[in-house]
C-alpha cells in the first residue's frame, strides 16, 4: 500500500522549527484526513500537525519535547489507493525515505530522496537565536490541497473569498471541510447578488493586490488656483488642474509612468491619463488622451462627454483603456486621506483629498493666516518607483498647481 509522509509543516511565515508537545498517535491506529495527530510549539503559539489522508500509522519518528525543522519526516501512514486520489496526498516510494523540496518550496512539489538504507534519525534542531524566527520555504497556511483547489474551482472561487475563514488544517491550512462549515454558516445571512460591475472591480482590484504598492502624501495649497478658476468662465473643475498638472510631471520623468515587463521599464509613449468616476454600484474611469498637450480649457470640454457617457454606462470601450495613470477626487465625499489602488495595467494613481482651511504661519504678515490645503495621495508600483521618486513627482504636481495660468 501506499505510505505518505507525516512531515513538519511550515506553521508560519517566518517559522522553521517546532517542538513536539504531545503525540496523539500510536503504530497502528487508524487516522482520518486532517486528523489532529501531533501537538507542536513555536514561539508564536501552539498548533498541531494533521494528517494529509486517511490511513494507518506504521512509523513515528518524533518525539516529545524535542524541536524539529520545517520539512522532517515525523512518521509514515499506509494509505489506500483509492483515499491517494480522492485526496492527492504525496505518496513514498519502497525505497524512498528523507523528503526534500523542490527550489520553489512549494508543497505540492515536495518529493523523496532516494536511497538504499533505512530511515536515518530525524534532524533535530540547534535553538535560534535566543528565539528569533528564522525564515523558511515551504507555504503552510497558505498551502491550498488539490481537493481543496476543486472545490473552490466548483463554486467559483478565489484564494482571497476564504481569507475570512479560520482553518483547521495543518499550520492554519483551509480543509473543504472547513469551507463548507463556513458556507453553511452565513446561508441564512442577509446577502445580494453582486453586479457585473462589482465583479469587475472585484477583479480588478485582486490583480492590482499582486503587486507591492505603496502610498506617499503631501499637503498642497489650494488658494492659487481656486482663486484663478473663480475668474474663468465657466469654472473648470479642480480635477482638471491636478489631472493637467500630473501629466505634465509624468512627462518630465517619463520611468516614473512606465511599467515592468521582465527585466525592462517599458516608458509611455503618450500621456492618456484616467479619470475615476462613481457609478451606481462601481467605478468607471473614461481615459482623456494626450492630456500633456492639451489645457484646462480645452480638456474640460471632453472631459465633460466622457463622465455624461460613464455616468449613463454608454461609454466606448475605446474611451475606457489605454490609460498609463488615472487621477480619483475622493475629496467630493469630504474625505481627507485615502490610499486609492492603480489599475492592474497602470503604475500609479493620484487622489485629491477634500480641501480644508488650515492656519499657516506667514512670514510676510506676521501672523497664522487662513490656507486652503488638499492631501495628494499617490499609490505607486514600488517595483518602478522608489518613495523618493515618488516624493519628488509629488513635489512637482504641487509646484505647478501654484502657477494655474500655465496649465
Amino acid at each position: 500500500m501506499p505510505q505518505v509522509p507525516i512531515i513538519m509543516p511550515q506553521l508560519g511565515e517566518s517559522i522553521a522549527e517546532a517542538r513536539i508537545v504531545r503525540l496523539n498517535i500510536s503504530v497502528g491506529d487508524f487516522v482520518k484526513g486532517d486528523q489532529e495527530i501531533i501537538e507542536v510549539e513555536t514561539n508564536k503559539a501552539t498548533m498541531a500537525v494533521t494528517t494529509l489522508c486517511g490511513g494507518v500509522i506504521t512509523e513515528i519518528r518524533a518525539a516529545e519535547g524535542v524541536d524539529y525543522a520545517v520539512g522532517t519526516l515525523l512518521g509514515v501512514l499506509e494509505a489506500t489507493e483509492e483515499e491517494i486520489e480522492r485526496t492527492g496526498a504525496p505518496t513514498m516510494g519502497p525505497e524512498e525515505k528523507t523528503p526534500i523540496k523542490d527550489e520553489g518550496g512549494d508543497e505540492e512539489n515536495l518529493h523523496f530522496r532516494t536511497s538504499d538504507q533505512s530511515y536515518e534519525e530525524p534532524k533535530l534542531v540547534e535553538p535560534s537565536i535566543k528565539g528569533l524566527p528564522v525564515p523558511a520555504g515551504m507555504k503552510g497556511a497558505n498551502y491550498i490541497s488539490p481537493r481543496m483547489r476543486a472545490r473552490m474551482d466548483d463554486l467559483g472561487l478565489r484564494g482571497a473569498d476564504i481569507s475570512a475563514i479560520v482553518g483547521s488544517g495543518a499550520g492554519g491550512r483551509v480543509t473543504v471541510n472547513d469551507l463548507e462549515s463556513f458556507l453553511e454558516y452565513v446561508e441564512e445571512w442577509p446577502h445580494s447578488s453582486a453586479s457585473s460591475m462589482r465583479l469587475s472591480v472585484a477583479d480588478a482590484m485582486r490583480r492590482s493586490w499582486t503587486r507591492p504598492l505603496a502610498s506617499v502624501g503631501l499637503p498642497v495649497p489650494l488658494d492659487q488656483v481656486l482663486e484663478y478658476r473663480s475668474r474663468q468662465t465657466p469654472k473648470p473643475g479642480l480635477t482638471l488642474y491636478v489631472l493637467r498638472a500630473f501629466a505634465i510631471a509624468l512627462s518630465e520623468e517619463p520611468a516614473t509612468a512606465g511599467f515592468l515587463i521582465g527585466e525592462k521599464i517599458v516608458h509611455p509613449r503618450a500621456y492618456d491619463i484616467g479619470v475615476a468616476v462613481q457609478v451606481e454600484d462601481g467605478v468607471m474611469v473614461p481615459v482623456l488622451r494626450d492630456v500633456d498637450k492639451m489645457s484646462v480649457s480645452e480638456l474640460a470640454v471632453r472631459y465633460a462627454e466622457l463622465v455624461s457617457l460613464a455616468r449613463e454606462r454608454k461609454l466606448p470601450s475605446e474611451d475606457a483603456q489605454g490609460g498609463i495613470a488615472t487621477v480619483t477626487n475622493f475629496g467630493t465625499f469630504g474625505l481627507k486621506w485615502g490610499t486609492p489602488i492603480p489599475l492592474p495595467n497602470e503604475t500609479l494613481i493620484l487622489g485629491l483629498a477634500a480641501g480644508i482651511k488650515t492656519p499657516k504661519w506667514s512670514d510676510e504678515v506676521g501672523a497664522f493666516i487662513p490656507v486652503t490645503e488638499t492631501e495628494l495621495c499617490l499609490t505607486f508600483d514600488h517595483r518602478v518607483v522608489d518613495g523618493g521618486g515618488a516624493g519628488m513627482l509629488l513635489q512637482r504636481v504641487g509646484q505647478l498647481l501654484q502657477t494655474p495660468e500655465n496649465l
